[in-house]
């Protein structure tokens, strides 16, 4: 199989193992608190690193870190996992799936504003054009979603769900690995065993109760599935293919492929409001990244 093609189906498995990720966080949240779901799935992922790191032979670049980067994943942990999964986790625990992982999928127009903010990336002028765009979507899924399909929108799970875009955005924007050379499975590893850490102590403090096994199950698949398998699978396509804009585009498909899983496995009324709301928030973040040339103001 040549590059190109193994790069295509390593991003597709990518593309569709995220497609099912809002389902699991629904159904694992039938058995298990937002915290429990993240402590298992964690843990699983710092396995699934851990074989990584192991395969590519890579325990010698973790043994030679330096104080600083340690330091520097200490920090990068607790945002992700922990902070970013608590909060986005209890969104999902509040909100409907078609409502929650929608508002979460407008992280890049986040990213903009915090760069501008924080790294002093000015947003060219035409950009304010996508994200005004994104932004009508979130809007619409928020304030129409709910009244169309007869479900009930938590306020605090709106907050929630924003709050996760924006913390999403915020590990983008600390995460400079290429700066540090550390490979991106070290980093993951890291990142996931620091994280891991602290949910071991958070739950020796405030218990956890795993003693159910589809709970745990479904808590391992949201860990290989959501935050493991396909982040590696991804990775590797994006070093294998020629055309790595064609498959970045591949995410795009994944929050509708979404939808389908969340109407048939979970058997959610998914309505027109979503679908145009999901559909708005996409458009403005590829207008943002193929039809603004960089710098222009």
């Amino acid at each position: 199989m040549k590059a190109d093609n193994k790069a295509m189906a390593l991003a597709c498995g990518a593309v569709l193992s995220w497609s099912t990720v809002a389902t699991a966080f629904k159904m694992a949240l039938r058995y298990l608190s937002h915290f429990e779901m993240l402590l298992v799935a964690s843990l699983t992922s710092l396995l699934i690193f851990a074989v990584v790191v192991t395969v590519r032979h890579q325990w010698p670049s973790v043994a030679r870190l330096d104080r600083r980067q340690w330091w520097y994943f200490a920090g990068l942990g607790l945002l992700n996992p922990v902070a970013y999964y608590l909060v986005l986790f209890k969104a999902y625990d509040l909100l409907p799936a078609q409502v929650a992982q929608p508002i979460n999928y407008a992280w890049p127009i986040v990213l903009l504003v915090l760069l501008a903010v924080f790294a002093g990336q000015p947003i060219p002028r035409r950009k304010y054009i996508g994200m005004a765009v994104s932004l009508g979507g979130v809007a619409l899924i928020s304030l129409g979603t709910g009244d169309a399909a007869g479900l009930s929108v938590s306020a605090e799970g709106l907050l929630l769900a924003a709050l996760s875009a924006v913390l999403w955005a915020s590990y983008w924007m600390l995460d400079n690995r290429r700066k540090t050379g550390v490979d991106s499975s070290v980093a993951l590893f890291l990142s996931f065993l620091f994280g891991s850490a602290y949910l071991v102590v958070g739950a020796a403090v405030v218990g956890a109760d795993l003693h159910t096994l589809p709970g745990v199950l479904s808590g391992m698949y949201v860990g290989a599935f959501e935050m493991g398998i396909p982040f590696i699978c991804f990775g590797m396509a994006m070093r294998l293919t020629s055309n790595p804009a064609l498959v970045n585009q591949l995410c795009y498909l994944s929050p509708f492929l979404s939808l389908f899983f969340i109407a048939v496995v979970l058997g959610e009324p998914v309505v027109l409001t979503t679908y145009v709301g999901l559909a708005l928030i996409v458009l403005g973040i590829v207008f943002n990244q193929y039809f603004c040339i960089k710098g222009t103001r």
